[in-house]
């Protein structure tokens, strides 16, 4: 590794859970990235599984933040947005894309906002097409299926064959996407994997697809995947990188049946390092 990027990475805080900024910060710092943050909200823990959490609402804390950074000169070599909690989020984060970027700066979002063919529960269509300007106007996208048909306007379909997401991809690009990570695409029930597609067309990664699904391998994935490509890694041999990552954070958190609300993503990092520094040494 031997870039040192500054990176802002955008999204909330579940202080316990294995998830968001929780994850976000130890894996870009792994990858060798001067790694800030800008917290969209904290909460006492994420919300599946755990009951009674508490959540701090940090919306209006954004633009003044915002504000001082750009008052000192901070300027981020790249911006990477996860989960963020209203229309008004978005907004201000398309302000900080324009305003605190330095030359050549590379943009990443992570639509997060939806799974299995459902919004999440916070969200609405209102959500939904206020995340597309957001979208479409970024270097890098990191959407689930769901997601990438709600940004496409198509109908989701829980089983397809290539010529449907080859419909995806090109819907997007038309409407503005650069590059696209279409994740959690298989073709078959025991695989899953991963679609990267650019100006150079699509390319498919698949993989064993691990039947007990974990909170925040989302998460876990965008973040690596970030971070490989800030240390100029070609996007498909990042994402390559992410799934292999995220396949074995899974591996080794199965069997700990009171490990239930994330990975054990610490243990990993190590492998991680090591998969990075083949790519860029």
């Amino acid at each position: 590794m031997k870039q040192y990027p500054k990176l802002l990475t955008i999204q909330d805080i579940s202080c316990v859970g294995q998830c968001s900024l929780t994850v976000a910060l130890p894996i870009l710092s792994a990858c060798g990235a001067e790694t800030c943050i800008l917290p969209s909200a904290v909460l006492s823990t994420h919300t599946a599984g755990f009951s009674g959490f508490t959540v701090r609402d940090l919306t209006q804390d954004m633009p003044a933040i915002a504000a001082h950074w750009q008052k000192e000169g901070i300027l981020f070599d790249g911006i990477y947005t996860g989960y963020l909690g209203s229309t008004e989020q978005i907004g201000y984060v398309q302000d900080i894309f324009a305003k605190l970027r330095k030359e050549n700066a590379r943009t990443f979002v992570d639509p997060a906002m939806a799974d299995n063919g459902v919004l999440y529960g916070a969200f609405d269509m209102t959500y939904a097409n206020a995340m597309k300007p957001l979208c479409f106007g970024a270097d890098v996208i990191l959407p689930n299926l769901t997601e990438a048909c709600l940004l496409t306007d198509m109908p989701y379909r829980e089983t397809y064959d290539e010529a449907y997401i080859h419909e995806v991809l090109t819907k997007l690009h038309a409407a503005g996407a650069q590059t696209v990570i279409l994740t959690g695409i298989g073709y078959q029930p025991e695989r899953t994997g991963v679609v990267v597609s650019d100006e150079n067309g699509a390319q498919y990664y698949e993989h064993r697809k691990i039947a007990k699904g974990c909170h925040g391998t989302g998460d876990v994935y965008a973040s690596a995947f970030v971070g490989a490509s800030l240390q100029g890694v070609p996007a498909f041999e990042a994402a390559k990188l992410a799934a292999d990552y995220t396949v074995l954070c899974i591996e080794k958190t199965q069997g700990d049946a009171e490990h239930w609300y994330g990975v054990k993503f610490e243990t990993a990092i190590p492998e991680l390092i090591d998969m990075l520094r083949g790519l860029t040494d």
